[in-house]
């Protein structure tokens, strides 16, 4: 099966080279790189290096070298289609199913990024070489941007006038070049116009640093000409899934634990002309749940830093209240403000790197800080405006999707709460604090969580089911029969269960003789006795739990046989598997 580049590179931004390799091989720290004993061969001095900035292995002793893909294939004997959808899974993606659209979208992928390529090489060299771009490069010299930062991030000028269009007709359909969102029909002239003409032009590039869109600055000012423009979504391009300059500050995660998330180009080019290379910026729109999810695969901290006015301070409010809903465990998410009318950019030029990494270490403050001070300096201290206050606060943390996170972040609100009011009930207050984890065991839970793979908590989920609802269990055991479980401990578990159902009238947990610790790995780890917690447990609710958890199974099942197949089809070709996995494909889409 052919995997299209985006889907392969999608699973290459979440997963670093480490993360996989230390499935299966003990890795330590050393420097940039991760080194550890070699996979390939017996050894007892490490010789097997990992970098996750340059995105492979290597093996001194035996020589293989190679990416996620290559490591997989290599020590677990998969095929490239099988290595795909083990990482994919292990990626938190659904699997990819291949239709005859993919081919046409490739094809017009190499026809996109062929023309953009063109584009942006054509005004990088303009502006570099061409003495009618003089302007353009005076105003790169007034804003400190010397030859190298303009050649690091390939920055270009389009003219008033250009007339790129009708060279790149010679060469492309009209249609591929409208579709690109660089030109547009004007419909009064009758003529096809360049988007950009008259502004710099900064490549926005997607994680394999390839341009797919641009954004625009003018370099005049201009009472009826926005200062930035950016290119319209495409078939390849969404604003809110996108960011400026991650294809390269994601190569520095193993050097940094923290991103900064800056409002513009400009500051991005600017920071790293002061030597702060690990800058990102969003494009022009809210900051999205992709993005959040994007830069959490590559850094552990988020440091949200807007111009210090009050449209930055406004577009900080919105990031935090659009991303606490996204905070993680081992995740961070902070706000650094700097003073009245400063951007990073000339924050940065004025006072050096040192200053500004200082600066950022004594004042960033955390998301839920940054939200509570914001509220709190807007309440007045009577009960009305305090019942708005606290109910506004429970309602940003109760949309916190993770729910540990979630008590954590309820649980400083409220105390935070109760320091302002010394007459909070007590009670109230004591119940949340004994409710709530500490953040330590937040963490601890969440890492033992990241070793269980997605089938085993879903079989978790089915045991816990059964194992507490038994007497209705009973009456519906035939909906047990022909369920396939994967893990061989779950399995065993299962069929004890279906066996006492059966077998023992007076059936409870304790008679089941199972393990305690397997019974406390299942009631701890378990994704649904969170629904069930908050569910009535009527018996057609938990019938319908029930049934969704066979499906999903079920699904899984669907996938490994079609690996299967695909594996065997591979090798003999024969008409008949051919047949059965066409059949297994079409449940595959029904379900």
């Amino acid at each position: 099966m052919k995997y299209p580049k985006e889907y392969l590179d999608e699973i290459k931004t979440r997963l670093k080279v480490s993360i996989v390799v230390s499935k299966f091989v003990s890795l330590k720290k050393r420097g940039k790189e991760y080194i550890g004993l070699s996979p390939f061969k017996n050894e007892k001095t490490p010789s097997f290096t990992v970098n996750d900035e340059k995105e492979f292995y290597h093996c001194f002793a035996t020589s293989e070298h190679g990416n996620i893909f290559d490591f997989v294939m290599r020590t677990q004997n998969f095929k490239f289609g099988e290595a795909v959808k083990y990482l994919a899974n292990l990626a938190g993606m659904q699997p990819y199913i291949f239709s005859k659209q993919d081919e046409e979208r490739e094809k017009k992928w190499k026809v996109y990024s062929s023309i953009f390529s063109d584009y942006v090489n054509f005004y990088h060299d303009q502006l570099l070489k061409n003495e009618k771009y003089s302007k353009a490069r005076d105003y790169l010299k007034k804003r400190s941007l010397d030859k190298d930062q303009v050649k690091k991030f390939k920055i270009g000028f389009v003219e008033k006038n250009p007339a790129l269009f009708n060279e790149l007709k010679k060469k492309y359909q009209t249609d591929d070049l409208i579709e690109t969102g660089l030109f547009y029909l004007d419909e009064k002239r009758k003529i096809h116009v360049e988007r950009f003409r008259g502004r710099l032009i900064f490549p926005i590039n997607n994680i394999s640093g390839q341009p797919i869109a641009l954004g625009g600055r003018i370099i005049e000012k201009s009472d009826f000409l926005a200062k930035y423009v950016n290119s319209p979504e495409t078939l390849f391009f969404k604003k809110g899934s996108n960011l400026y300059n991650l294809d390269l500050a994601r190569k520095l995660s193993n050097k940094f634990d923290d991103v900064f998330l800056v409002e513009g180009y400009m500051d991005v080019v600017g920071l790293s002309k002061n030597g702060i290379e690990n800058a990102v910026a969003n494009l022009g729109t809210s900051l999205t749940d992709k993005q959040i999810s994007t830069l959490n695969q590559f850094f552990n901290d988020i440091v949200i830093c807007f111009d210090g006015d009050e449209s930055g301070y406004k577009a900080a409010l919105r990031a935090a209240e659009n991303s606490i809903r996204d905070l993680k465990p081992e995740k961070q998410i902070s706000f650094l403000f700097l003073p009245d009318q400063e951007d990073p950019d000339s924050f940065v030029n004025k006072n050096g790197k040192e200053y500004f990494f200082g600066y950022s270490k004594q004042n960033k403050i955390s998301i839920h800080q940054f939200i509570f001070s914001h509220y709190k300096k807007n309440t007045e201290n009577n009960p009305s405006s305090m019942a708005i206050f606290d109910k506004k606060l429970r309602s940003i943390a109760n949309s916190i999707k993770d729910n540990y996170i979630q008590k954590y972040v309820l649980e400083y609100f409220l105390e935070k709460i109760a320091e302002l009011n010394p007459y909070t009930n007590q009670n109230q207050k004591k119940f949340y604090t004994k409710k709530t984890r500490s953040l330590e065991a937040t963490k601890k839970h969440f890492k033992e969580s990241q070793s269980l793979s997605g089938v085993e908590l879903k079989e978790f989920s089915l045991i816990y089911l059964i194992m507490n609802n038994l007497d209705l269990m009973r009456n519906y055991i035939h909906l047990l029969k022909n369920i396939k479980l994967f893990s061989d401990v779950n399995k065993q578990i299962f069929e004890k269960i279906i066996f006492n159902l059966n077998s023992v009238d007076d059936l409870s947990i304790k008679k089941l003789d199972i393990d305690n610790q397997l019974i406390d790995k299942i009631t701890k780890f378990a994704p649904i006795k969170h629904i069930l917690q908050n569910k009535t447990k009527k018996d057609h609710e938990v019938l319908e739990l029930l049934d969704d958890i066979i499906r999903d199974l079920n699904n899984y099942d669907l996938e490994f046989r079609i690996q299967e197949l695909e594996s065997k089809f591979s090798k003999d070709l024969s008409e008949t598997t051919f047949n059965e996995l066409k059949e297994l494909k079409k449940k595959q889409n029904i379900n």
